[in-house]
């Protein structure tokens, strides 16, 4: 499953380093116990800091930003990446190839915002009802068709509306995608103008 923000997985690489650290030392390399169990803790150590994941936000000038803006933007996501984990889920249990894709495809987008939304929090507000409404009612109906899909006699209907929902919410999540790039282009049309109004007055073109 895709990373979305980080897990705890850099604790369970440097505890098996640490564990296989000791007996390397101690056996093969000859070292004291004490030494090597020390050595051990200072991989353990080291390997927790190097691997830990990257926050969200990292690198942001956060004061230009705003304190407020960041953290608006924060609560959104960290309660809206649960439900895209929940997408991929359901993906991987629907055996029905082309719906399994578009529930992907549903992840992928919802991937893509959260890229978006963590490089330009302030832009978070264009996507709130995406990520507080859309996203979680797409993963109840993805892991709805999955149910019904598993039944001996699956109902054709249900299975063809709830495609059709798929169908639907899929517009709607390339529609705020979207618009995070729209908001990124607010102002160019405005510069476009000043730009040719410059040049037919400075070189008549």
């Amino acid at each position: 499953m895709r990373n979305w923000l980080g897990n705890d997985g850099n604790w369970i690489v440097a505890g098996l380093a640490a564990a296989i650290t000791v007996p390397l030392l101690s056996f093969v390399a000859g070292m004291p116990y004490w030494i090597a169990a020390i050595i051990a803790v200072l991989v353990f150590a080291g390997l927790v800091i190097l691997l830990a994941p990257r926050r969200l936000f990292e690198g942001l000038d956060i004061k230009s930003i705003g304190s407020g803006r960041v953290a608006f933007a924060r609560d959104l996501l960290e309660a809206a990446v649960p439900f895209a984990q929940r997408l991929e889920a359901a993906a991987d249990t629907i055996s029905d190839r082309q719906t399994a894709t578009a529930v992907r495809h549903l992840a992928e987008i919802a991937a893509d915002v959260f890229r978006k939304v963590e490089a330009k929090p302030e832009n978070a507000n264009a996507v709130r009802r995406f990520l507080s409404y859309y996203l979680p009612r797409a993963a109840e109906v993805a892991e709805g068709f999955a149910v019904i899909e598993a039944k001996r006699v699956p109902d054709a209907k249900q299975l063809e509306d709830v495609r059709a929902v798929l169908v639907k919410l899929e517009e709607a999540f390339v529609h705020y995608a979207d618009s995070l790039v729209d908001e990124a282009l607010g102002t160019l049309d405005t510069d476009l103008r000043l730009i040719q109004a410059s040049l037919k007055e400075d070189i008549g073109r």
